[in-house]
């Protein structure tokens, strides 16, 4: 199931909330029609959600609450995967915590997995076991999240963390990775991200790094790491 970055846009404004939640859950043969009512008040309840707010339209809820609407639609059908695409980056802060509180607990209780897609570190910090860092589509480096966080191997994510926002470092100067991001459509040679990395050597700009297992089971597709583990 999935949990979509608008959680306005994603949700049906012609259907109240009891059949935006259940209706799947009954085309799918998990309940009866005459179920649904019931299975829906469950489920808002357990997204901290009142049951006697089924009857409403996406419009007569606040983002966060249209969020949870969408959470408790992506439970309905028991998955065994959510894919989470840019799920908070829609709301305040202060309902950012909350969900992603909410997305731990659900985890706990209903034993799934999450895919969390995502340009905030600090959630991702906080919900990941593993985390599979990008750059123009490719993956460069993968790992737990301890490993990553802690120990950042690829030059891009060394650069991304560098510059998170943490509260023991006030007063401290935003520096942006040099350079312009390259077209997807028309990658740089070699290593898409030579021409902006500072240990750039000429085999980089030559030939295309694999994802390869290095030290320690991690993975990272840096010509330069895997030289030094060679």
């Amino acid at each position: 199931q999935m949990i979509f970055q608008d959680p306005f846009a994603s949700l049906n404004p012609r259907m109240r909330v009891e059949q935006i939640v259940g209706e799947a859950a009954v085309i799918h043969g998990l309940i009866r029609r005459s179920e649904r009512r019931d299975y829906v008040a469950d489920l808002l309840t357990r997204v901290g959600l009142n049951a006697d707010v089924m009857s409403r339209y996406p419009h007569q809820f606040s983002g966060g609450q249209r969020q949870r609407v969408g959470i408790a639609r992506a439970l309905a059908l028991k998955p065994r995967l959510i894919v989470c695409d840019e799920a908070i980056s829609a709301l305040d802060v202060s309902i950012q915590a909350q969900v992603l509180n909410l997305f731990e607990d659900l985890r706990q209780e209903f034993g799934f997995a999450y895919l969390f897609i995502s340009h905030d570190l600090g959630a991702v910090e906080h919900i990941a076991d593993r985390v599979a860092i990008m750059y123009l589509g490719r993956l460069v480096e993968i790992g737990t999240a301890d490993e990553v966080f802690e120990n950042p191997r690829h030059p891009y994510t060394r650069a991304l963390l560098a510059e998170a926002p943490r509260l023991d470092r006030r007063g401290h100067s935003f520096t942006p990775i040099k350079g312009e991001i390259p077209s997807p459509l028309n990658p740089p040679p070699g290593c898409a991200f030579h021409p902006r990395c500072p240990l750039a050597t000429a085999a980089c700009k030559a030939r295309v790094p694999d994802l390869r297992e290095g030290r320690d089971g991690r993975r990272t597709a840096c010509i330069l790491e895997q030289e030094e583990v060679a």
